[in-house]
């Protein structure tokens, strides 16, 4: 028991006031959550739009073709690059304010999460995330050469030219 200022508080009332902000703020959250899921039914149209206002404006053009539904998987791969390295710039920051105390651990932290981030870029490119052409097959030209296709097309040579 704490006595202050005549108030009688046990150690158990103390901790579960430090944890008042916290339920504070999931109350809140809560309320914003739900009440915008309500004002989307409230203020959302009741009918369905018109074809005219589905389709897409292109300066009072009428579009000749139909455009795609779904982004290109690339996209999202370069969404990713994007995304991996904002997130490596935004942990740097702090190593780099600090990297005199961390010494030799905070080293071997970044240098493990770098290899994770080289990694993360390695995988994007394997799947082809900065290719912006169309993707190159290569073709066999030929057969593979050994010493019998090598003597059945010298045997078969002069019957072509004649």
């Amino acid at each position: 028991m704490v006595v202050a200022g005549g108030i009688v508080r046990s150690d158990r009332t103390e901790l579960v006031n430090q944890y008042l902000p916290i339920l504070g703020l999931l109350i809140l959250g809560a309320v914003f959550a739900s009440g915008s899921f309500v004002a989307s039914a409230l203020l959302a149209p009741r009918k369905r739009p018109t074809d005219a206002k589905i389709a897409p404006y292109e300066c009072g053009i009428v579009p000749e073709v139909e455009p795609p539904q779904r982004f290109p998987v690339r996209f999202y791969l370069v969404a990713m690059i994007f995304v991996i390295f904002d997130i490596e710039v935004v942990f740097m920051y702090p190593f780099a304010v600090v990297f005199r105390q961390l010494g030799g651990f905070g080293l071997i932290e970044v240098l493990v999460f770098s290899l994770a981030v080289f990694g993360a870029l390695l995988f994007l490119v394997r799947e082809g995330a900065l290719s912006w052409g169309p993707r190159q097959h290569l073709t066999v030209g030929m057969p593979e050469r050994t010493s019998s296709s090598t003597i059945a097309r010298i045997s078969a040579e002069p019957e072509q030219a004649a």
